[in-house]
């Protein structure tokens, strides 16, 4: 049986204006987390963002991280960092399992 795009949590499904009545959130937030390069949505054929379910739990993420006095260059340095740490603990485990072998 095929996945449906709504099966997939980074399918693109969602508008700027579902996202921002979701979280009751200002839309203008959203872009500027997009400007900002917090959260970079997909783009629709048209060049609307649209958003998938992961990039509104990302989203969720940031505004907790603003309520507690995080500027967007810091949020955004913070995820920079994390993605550094996944990478650097997927290297660490090829490197043990091509020692194991």
């Amino acid at each position: 049986m095929a996945r449906l795009p709504f099966d997939d949590e980074h399918a693109p499904l969602y508008s700027v204006g579902q996202v921002a009545e979701m979280l009751q959130i200002q839309q203008a937030f959203l872009r500027r987390l997009d400007e900002h390069d917090v959260v970079r949505p997909s783009r629709s054929a048209g060049g609307q963002r649209r958003y998938s379910r992961y990039e509104i739990t990302v989203v969720q993420t940031v505004i907790e991280l603003v309520d507690e006095g995080m500027t967007l260059v810091a949020v955004r340095r913070i995820f920079e960092l994390e993605q550094q740490v996944r990478e650097l603990k997927a290297e660490l485990a090829r490197e043990r399992a091509a020692r194991g072998r």
